[in-house]
């Protein structure tokens, strides 16, 4: 089968698309044909082996954290799912991942695709969503009636983050450039601030319950973001390289985020999709083949807004 996996650490160069044996599930296992993985931005850190502590893969690695597929073989004892099954996933970091053209996944992080969406599209989902999802719901305790600052809105968390949070009753605050702004309206925003051309916190100005922010903003801007929270809020950080600062004496938390997998919030947001209440947000579908350019446009800036995902050989 094809795969690209790198074999060193280093720059988007080291990412080779080459013919791997396919694997071969054992028990518990579920071998899921690939119609998509997608880019996410902790694939390039890994790639350049700055996670080498937190996350240790074994060379060669193969990414692709998120996986849209069909179950195409299962392991001895694995109940739960049945060969043709369409299925979405959040993959353990440090394992072998869905570039390829089949990826092995223990059958309790799979879920059932959303029907509403192309397969391939699916790929979208699982990481992100779940992200904004236990950033807002776990970790902040968002509530109907709150007002939320949502940094860094116009990224593909960002995305899913307004949408819940507005579907939640919450009054929206997005921070978005321009290019993305008309995006993060439609997607439930009650105020966007251009954050490229005005001070956040000084526009903002009134208390909010809930600062969430998904930009690598320097510390200092973070900091400020408390000024921001009334008494006993939170600020949830997911730039987890810089640790969120926090108010004791006002009791304002600050809370790292480290996503984890989640199969029934990821069911959750699998419902919320085919009711018509959550909205995929794909900006762009490449081939397996260019995912080395993709990782290589990620370090030169140049990504689209949304989400990339990248869809296998035959998918």
């Amino acid at each position: 089968m094809k795969a690209v996996r790198f074999h060193q650490y280093g720059e988007p160069d080291v990412l080779r698309y080459e013919d791997v044996e396919q694997p071969v599930p054992g028990p518990g296992l579920v071998r899921v044909r690939v119609a998509a993985t997608s880019f996410n931005p902790v694939d390039a850190n890994i790639r350049a082996g700055f996670m080498q502590g937190p996350i240790p893969v074994a060379l060669p690695h193969t990414p692709g954290i998120d996986v849209a597929g069909t179950v195409d073989a299962l392991g001895e004892a694995v109940t739960g799912v049945q060969v043709g099954d369409p299925v979405i996933g959040f993959l353990p970091m440090a394992g072998p991942g869905a570039a390829a053209e089949y990826v092995l996944a223990r059958a309790e992080v799979l879920v059932p695709a959303p029907r509403s969406v192309d397969l391939p599209d699916a790929a979208a989902l699982p990481l992100v969503g779940l992200t904004a999802w236990q950033a807002l719901f776990e970790h902040a305790g968002l509530t109907t009636g709150q007002r939320v600052l949502i940094n860094g809105a116009g990224g593909a968390v960002g995305g899913y983050a307004v949408q819940l949070a507005a579907q939640a009753g919450a009054y929206v605050i997005a921070t978005a450039g321009p290019g993305s702004s008309k995006r993060v309206t439609e997607a439930g925003a009650d105020e966007v601030v251009d954050h490229t051309a005005a001070d956040v916190v000084a526009t903002v100005g009134d208390p909010v319950d809930v600062v969430l922010n998904l930009a690598p903003v320097e510390p200092e801007q973070l900091t400020a973001f408390l000024g921001l929270i009334r008494p006993g809020g939170v600020l949830v950080n997911t730039t987890v390289w810089m640790p969120a600062p926090s108010d004791t004496e006002r009791g304002v938390r600050g809370v790292d985020l480290f996503v984890r997998s989640d199969a029934g919030q990821l069911s959750h947001l699998v419902e919320l999709i085919d009711r018509g209440e959550l909205r995929v947000d794909v900006a762009r579908r490449l081939p397996l083949a260019e995912l080395p350019a993709l990782h290589a446009a990620a370090a030169a800036g140049t990504l689209p807004g949304g989400k990339v995902v990248v869809v296998a050989p035959g998918a």
